[in-house]
């Protein structure tokens, strides 16, 4: 480390996970939310039933050009290295404004700059989890660099004088935009405007630029807001029913902080303890509310997760959080407390590497284990154009499945054929292919990994139910999943559970 400065390493870090990241996206196929969010940029809408409309439309482009899950993937891994870079120049500034602030305060002196920026980048390639939203587009992927402009943003508005117009239409912009990536994108504009009531000298609600802001994010939200309008909100109401999860209880609140820490390393929390420790000695109003980006949507989230929840949400708050821990952490550093700090690092990056070699091979199937998940991460190409030979050979209607993590998959890699879900609930799929018509008949995709008897009989079945083929995916030698094809005839009600 000696022979390059730390910039230099944080840039060579950087560039080392995001060519680990590429080999990954082309050596496995899509997830069931990466096969969602494509489909969305194959239909192209003003809104879409679970999120709002970018991750679909920043995808249109390569879409429309390839299929390669290993090309459309360099849109997550963009957004990723724009993030780690976005994360360095944070924590640049929030050491420019402790440093600035607070000169002549021994306990506050810093190491380098660049150092707290390179320990920054360190805690985020150490987290494991941030690495699947780098290989795979969720909306968080890209609500994570919006995050991180509008927390720089905060920390122009509380280094500068005041805010040009310019400065407010970048704002207005990146609220937009957030708007556009994630409804939980409102919680990140409840840190912006905690940031600016942290500086009370400093009027903003009654300068234009903040209604300009205020009127350029609506604009860019409008096409969200209409498609709902003309929709019954039914987006809103999911979003709602989906947050509020089933019922409440302690314990799903405790797993969710233990998944949390796995998730992303106590690397993170040790370098944000060691922070407020040593570094939240004056300005701490300005200060706690910059860590209002990771604390504002990380205590909600933890709120409903007695309800239930998802490990990834939290992604964008603590990538937020990353330069406040990569700060404690080069402080420790500087002091020599190194062996915990090495200790916390190694044992990530292992567990990174562990997780990475793990998707290549499959996972593991063993008695013991219960289901293999890196096994869903195989075989649906091939199933797709079995399913598509199979359903040409006889004159099928279309595609189904009994579950909508299904119907990503079959749907991406049977296109242009319908896909039909054979569930109770309404979605995305609904609206892209209609109800199957009464007296269709489809062929049927069931995978072992997720089994479902045939629906037959009853009023909202098929007559009859004929297998057909089956599939087995085999990866180095073991068999990790298998496909069974059924043609079902004549459905007999169509969309009565609906």
């Amino acid at each position: 480390m000696r022979h390059q400065s730390p910039s230099s390493w944080a840039t060579i870090s950087i560039c080392i996970a995001a060519v680990v990241h590429f080999a990954l996206g082309f050596s496995i196929e899509f997830s069931v939310d990466e096969a969602h969010y494509a489909l969305y940029a194959k239909h192209l809408a003003w809104s879409y039933f679970d999120h709002p409309p970018l991750v679909g439309w920043i995808q249109w482009p390569l879409v429309t050009l390839t299929s390669s899950e290993g090309i459309i993937r360099l849109i997550p891994e963009l957004l990723w290295v724009s993030s780690a870079l976005l994360v360095h120049q944070v924590t640049l500034e929030i050491h420019r404004l402790i440093q600035g602030r607070n000169a002549g305060y021994l306990t506050t002196t810093l190491p380098s700059a660049k150092l707290c920026g390179f320990m920054a980048v360190l805690t985020i390639i150490a987290a494991p989890l941030p690495h699947v939203l780098a290989i795979g587009l969720l909306p968080d992927t890209l609500l994570t660099p919006l995050s991180l402009g509008l927390m720089l943003m905060a920390l122009r508005w509380t280094r500068k004088d005041h805010f040009s117009i310019a400065d407010w239409v970048i704002t207005g912009l990146l609220l937009g935009l957030a708007g556009l990536s994630k409804y939980t994108a409102a919680f990140t504009a409840f840190a912006l405007l905690f940031a600016f009531l942290a500086s009370p000298k400093k009027a903003w609600i009654t300068k234009t630029g903040f209604w300009i802001a205020t009127v350029i994010a609506l604009i860019v939200i409008s096409p969200v807001l209409y498609w709902n309008w003309v929709n019954d909100w039914i987006s809103f109401k999911y979003q709602i029913a989906h947050g509020s999860g089933g019922i409440w209880a302690w314990r799903r609140v405790a797993a969710f902080a233990g998944i949390q820490i796995v998730c992303f390393g106590p690397l993170l929390l040790l370098g944000t303890y060691l922070f407020l420790k040593n570094c939240l000695h004056s300005q701490k109003l300005l200060l706690i509310a910059l860590l209002g980006f990771f604390a504002i949507p990380f205590i909600i989230f933890a709120a409903l997760s007695g309800g239930g929840g998802l490990p990834h949400w939290t992604t964008p708050a603590w990538f937020c959080l990353a330069p406040f821990a990569g700060i404690g952490i080069a402080k420790a550093w500087a002091t020599q407390h190194r062996i915990a700090i090495r200790t916390l690092l190694i044992a990530q990056l292992l567990i990174c590497l562990l997780g990475f070699g793990f998707v290549l091979a499959g996972g593991i199937n063993t008695a013991a284990i219960k289901s293999n998940p890196i096994a869903d991460l195989y075989g649906w190409k091939l199933a797709g154009q079995k399913a598509s030979e199979l359903a040409a050979a006889t004159k099928a209607n279309g595609i189904a499945v009994q579950n909508w993590t299904l119907g990503s998959r079959a749907a991406w890699y049977t296109q242009p054929l319908p896909v039909f879900v054979l569930d109770q609930r309404q979605d995305q799929f609904d609206l892209w292919f209609g109800q199957l018509p009464v007296g269709a008949s489809v062929l049927l995709i069931n995978r072992s990994g997720m089994a479902f008897k045939p629906p037959i009989g009853g009023n909202m079945a098929f007559e009859a139910c004929e297998s057909l083929d089956s599939l087995e995916i085999i990866r180095f030698g073991q068999v990790l999943s298998k496909f069974d094809y059924s043609l079902c005839r004549n459905w007999q009600d169509a969309g009565v559970a609906r």
